[in-house]
């Protein structure tokens, strides 16, 4: 599925479930329960409700990606065998443990090596030109995996920012609308009052809490990615320096 089409679908299901939980669910919950003071908030609770189901399904769809992008075994092993191969001039076996690895490493190192074995049997090419091209593919390869690796992080890091300017935004009208219920009685209700206000306030609450679940989501994700990222560069620096040695 595309990714545009996935954002949307998500939004639509999210949305839809947000609103019938809070209606249906909420909605005809008994009023001595908690699910009922969440009816009160107001229907922001409904679009925080959505935010969350999106903040899970965006959780879940990066752990199975990046588990896909590390491939089926371990990376140590794969790059040294790899780079076994490359040293024995056995490139084929090299390019057959990447497809067996198949992970996001395995796909950039094979097309560099894969580069590295056309440009071998042309003429016309030096040895810093065989290099600078299987360079070239690198990191050419490299720049169509990141976005992979990367995806859906945009979206993790805006429903953080903006989960908590919607609980307050849901608060403030709750606090509004308890203090318009309080001038229409003309008499002062401290319960009446308390009551309404604790009930927007469940509002903040889920706003932060979806807040502090997307952004350490965020951070978790990120920094594996940096991690792996790392690892690209370096393994692919050091397939380079092993094919530069056969030119000495």
């Amino acid at each position: 599925m595309k990714q545009g089409t996935f954002n949307t679908v998500l939004i639509l299901v999210a949305f839809t479930t947000g609103f019938v939980v809070y209606y249906l669910v909420f909605g005809n919950a008994s009023k001595d329960s908690v699910l009922h003071d969440l009816y009160q908030g107001g229907p922001l609770i409904a679009v925080l409700i959505s935010m969350s189901i999106m903040v899970l399904t965006y959780i879940i769809e990066r752990v199975l990606s990046l588990k896909k992008a590390n491939g089926t075994g371990s990376q140590e092993k794969f790059l040294v065998d790899v780079m076994k191969n490359i040293n024995d001039n056995n490139f084929d076996g090299a390019v057959k443990s990447c497809d067996k690895q198949r992970s996001s490493l395995a796909n950039i190192l094979k097309k560099g090596i894969i580069r590295y074995n056309e440009v071998s049997s042309m003429k016309g090419y030096d040895k810093k030109e065989k290099i600078e091209e299987v360079k070239r593919v690198l990191e050419e390869t490299t720049m169509f995996e990141m976005p992979i690796l990367e995806r859906n992080l945009i979206a993790l890091s805006t429903i953080a920012s903006i989960a908590t300017l919607v609980g307050l935004l849901g608060t403030v009208l709750g606090m509004i609308r308890s203090f318009a219920a309080l001038a229409r009685a003309g008499s002062p209700d401290a319960s009446a009052l308390s009551r309404g206000i604790s009930e927007a306030l469940f509002n903040t609450a889920g706003g932060i809490g979806i807040a502090i679940f997307a952004i350490v989501a965020y951070n978790f994700f990120t920094t594996k990615i940096d991690g792996m990222t790392y690892l690209i560069d370096e393994s692919g620096k050091d397939v380079l320096r092993n094919l530069e040695s056969k030119h000495d």
